[in-house]
């Protein structure tokens, strides 16, 4: 099924097959499932693009949401995963768009809150809904068994990719 590779796991798998150095059935599936992940990331970016929305900025609504009191930029960049550098360009995003508001702590001037504004309130609350159905979606006509089978296998790869990273390091540390 070469159409659903992206062009440049197509050329490197042809190459692969070329030099016949590994097994080209596992480099397929490997790229199977990055060009699968690059569509939905994709596809979840074309649907939160008509709502001026990132997945990053996307997560800070929710991360937000139910909490009138907010929450530190430190805080949110913790929650979400990013660096404090990152969590501030995603705030000025949201707020330049009016989903947040930046306001001044009531104990201490010095420390800051993030707020949700109306529209980021009304922005979170829909989107969750449908953002949700969505993905739950891309498993429709899934078996719980299926389901299972599916996330036994994606463990698998975890676990085979934290061994080549523990392998990788003692490597390195035998050249050094």
């Amino acid at each position: 099924m070469n159409e659903i590779l992206e062009q440049k796991h197509l050329a490197l798998l042809n190459e692969a097959e070329r030099r016949a150095t590994a097994p080209t059935h596992n480099i397929r599936a490997c790229f199977e499932l990055l060009t699968l992940a690059s569509a939905i990331d994709r596809d979840c970016a074309a649907r939160l693009a008509p709502h001026r929305l990132s997945e990053s900025k996307f997560v800070l609504l929710f991360l937000l949401h139910d909490r009138p009191e907010g929450r530190s930029p430190h805080e949110l960049a913790e929650r979400a995963g990013v660096t404090r550098a990152t969590i501030t360009g995603l705030l000025d995003g949201l707020e330049r768009d009016g989903f947040i508001a930046r306001r001044g702590g009531l104990d201490d001037r010095r420390k800051v809150a993030v707020i949700l504004t109306e529209a980021g309130q009304k922005t979170a609350r829909d989107l969750f809904n449908e953002h949700t159905e969505w993905v739950a979606s891309l498993f429709e006509g899934f078996a719980d068994d299926e389901r299972k089978t599916l996330n036994m296998l994606l463990q698998r790869i975890w676990q085979n990719l934290e061994a080549g990273r523990l392998k990788g390091g003692r490597q390195k540390d035998a050249r050094a």
